[in-house]
């Protein structure tokens, strides 16, 4: 992935280091363990501010494989971290957001007629609060309607690299740029219209509609790679094949056979790895925010 014609987001909030929290990211190795049990409460936190746990955590179920009660392996640096201004996962996380930023701000006006506000990026270590709560690593990365804002602990990219085989910068900006999807939708309306349409269903169709909202997500990602391509130049051989393994390799269905053995399609909540790849190329072959309706029968 091409940065160099990338400046940086100013909208990128560092946490790291900060109570709360705990040390900051490095490429390297180490270990620790991170409970699942603040994702309980979170999950709790959510329901009670209306806020649907699936919309708001987009992380949990990828390093959980969908289980319960387990541990999450949550690599830490060996050596003293590093949370300057100017390191290199902060350089790497601002120039994506910034590229997000200047998509959005001109196809959303363009195609929709709708003003785009930047959200903000939050990046911490560990633990922080957020508008919806406690945000703990185990999490993921997620969207908080509440405040409109992202967060992330980049150790994510690590538990995508190692446990998933899904890493590479592309893919990681991927992520990023599905996080910020969830926030166009947010501004389009559509997340408190499913919110409130899950409270008159039954579990399974509440889980059909989180997967159109998450799928919504991976296309309006697809939609930000095309503009970036056209605006930025940022694409390298691979980048897209990246995008895709990590599509694939975060589908419900593949990870509840890694962590299971089968696959329950009445559980999904962010869809299968086929339709996470096909919406995503939906959105980067198109460029087009109306061709992203995951919601419309004739898309299904």
């Amino acid at each position: 992935m091409r940065l160099d014609n990338l400046s940086e987001s100013q909208n990128v909030d560092d946490r790291r280091g900060q109570s709360g929290g705990g040390g900051g990211f490095s490429l390297g190795g180490g270990g620790g363990k991170l409970g699942l049990g603040m994702t309980i409460v979170c999950f709790l936190a959510a329901w009670m501010l209306g806020i649907n746990p699936s919309i708001l955590i987009g992380g949990a179920e990828i390093l959980t494989g969908g289980g319960g009660g387990q541990q999450v392996s949550a690599p830490h640096p060996r050596g003293a971290p590093s949370v300057g201004q100017n390191d290199a996962d902060r350089q790497f996380l601002a120039k994506v957001l910034f590229s997000t930023e200047q998509v959005w701000s001109e196809i959303l006006p363009k195609q929709m007629n709708i003003q785009y506000s930047k959200p903000p990026l939050v990046m911490f270590s560990r633990g922080t609060r957020s508008g919806c709560g406690s945000a703990q690593s185990a999490m993921g990365p997620f969207y908080c309607p509440a405040d409109k804002q992202v967060y992330i602990d980049t150790v994510f990219f690590q538990e995508m690299k190692h446990r998933l085989g899904g890493g590479g910068d592309f893919a990681y900006a991927y992520v990023i740029a599905h996080e910020v999807g969830h926030h166009v939708e947010n501004l389009l309306g559509i997340l408190p219209k499913v919110q409130q349409m899950q409270q008159q269903v039954g579990r399974k169709e509440a889980n059909g509609l989180s997967v159109r909202v998450e799928l919504m997500a991976d296309c309006l990602a697809g939609v930000w790679a095309h503009h970036s391509e056209q605006k930025f130049r940022i694409l390298e051989q691979g980048d897209i094949e990246e995008a895709m393994r990590t599509a694939s390799a975060i589908g419900d269905d593949a990870l509840q056979k890694q962590s299971q053995g089968y696959a329950v399609p009445d559980s999904f909540t962010h869809g299968s790895s086929d339709q996470r790849m096909q919406w995503f190329t939906q959105g980067f072959k198109t460029g087009q925010i109306r061709a992203c309706d995951t919601f419309n029968q004739r898309n299904r």
